[in-house]
């Protein structure tokens, strides 16, 4: 497993002005939100007016398919996360510094999703999201046992029912058999002891579970309480060392808002220049060729696939028209895609 225990903005530190949530330091008029390469992150969200948006298991499995090509977008690893009935929590490390980038990616497609399915509009999750950085050595795990925990203390299920609940990670860490690509459960288990990830490391996880929930002064002592509040999980050294980091970096917003979005879109041409290759096209071919031809919403829909690339990108660099348009073109054509251009483009 990586160091996560490499500096946020060492690396790369944003200090985002869209979130509403976060920390503030000397000289700062407004919040800001942590990026940075291997940084950890409580990331949790709820319906708008607290709207129970996850009624259904079929809603809270197309949040999970969501969560999944996002992973597959950014790279994310998830260590934990739990869906209830009007929010979510989630355990995530971020090996390259996107989490903006993809959690705007993760929210936004879900909300489209969910709206047109249930032909709706309007807000869907109340504000962005919360964003808590974590301390990858005396934070996470604790957050993990606080988010398997989470269907426990809303009296959902009993501790010994837990196992059986489907909308937690504990499920997967489980049964390894059915644990995705980007799940990561390493960390709740070496928290609990060391524990191996071996049948018996993982019958001793629900054990140390059961005790945690009937131990008060254990979940006390690992901040349980203050799992969603504040910005940050960990020691307070840990929050210390943080700020000091970051403290030079204050007022630096715009130039690394801009830096990073200049990262991001040279790794989308680089993507579209692989495709276009791929297709024995040139870039100069997006310009002469129709708004809609076949080869250009393969390409779209190949880059929207694999990146985090807007709409907005797509529509001026394609030459597809307007934002909108990409949107609705490429989406149908993704439902009925061209085999042979699929192929192609693997």
């Amino acid at each position: 497993m990586p160091d996560l225990r490499r500096g946020y903005g060492i690396i790369a530190a944003i200090f985002w002005r869209e979130a509403p949530d976060g920390v503030r330091l000397p000289g700062m008029a407004r919040p800001l939100r942590l990026e940075s390469e291997d940084g950890v992150y409580h990331i949790l969200n709820r319906g708008n007016y607290r709207a129970d948006i996850f009624r259904s298991g079929k809603t809270r499995a197309a949040f999970l398919k969501c969560l999944a090509q996002a992973c597959e977008r950014t790279g994310w690893r998830v260590h934990a996360w739990c869906i209830m009935s009007n929010h979510y929590h989630l355990a995530v490390a971020t090996p390259q510094a996107n989490l903006v980038d993809g959690m705007r990616w993760l929210q936004g497609t879900f909300a489209t999703r969910f709206n047109q399915l249930r032909q709706e509009r309007g807000h869907l999750f109340q504000g962005r999201y919360k964003s808590l950085v974590v301390d990858p050595d005396d934070g996470l795990g604790p957050l993990c046992h606080y988010i398997h925990l989470n269907p426990v203390r809303a009296r959902i299920c009993p501790v010994d029912r837990l196992p059986a609940h489907p909308w937690t990670s504990l499920g997967a860490l489980l049964q390894p058999r059915q644990r995705p690509s980007w799940y990561d459960p390493r960390p709740a288990l070496e928290h609990a002891g060391g524990l191996p990830d071996t049948p018996a490391g993982r019958r001793k996880y629900l054990e140390y579970l059961a005790w945690l929930a009937e131990d008060e002064p254990a979940r006390k002592k690992q901040r349980f309480e203050s799992m969603s509040k504040g910005w940050v999980i960990g020691t307070g050294e840990f929050t210390k060392t943080l700020v000091q980091e970051n403290r030079s970096l204050t007022g630096q917003g715009r130039r690394r808002a801009a830096e990073m979005q200049e990262t991001r879109e040279a790794i989308w041409r680089e993507t579209l220049d692989e495709l276009l290759r791929k297709l024995r096209r040139k870039p100069e071919d997006l310009a002469l060729a129709g708004k809609s031809v076949d080869w250009k919403l393969a390409v779209a829909s190949a880059l929207k696939a694999r990146t985090t690339v807007t709409n907005r990108w797509l529509a001026t660099t394609l030459h597809m028209g307007n934002l909108h348009e990409v949107s609705r073109k490429v989406g149908a054509w993704s439902r009925k895609p061209d085999s042979v251009l699929q192929v192609k483009l693997a």
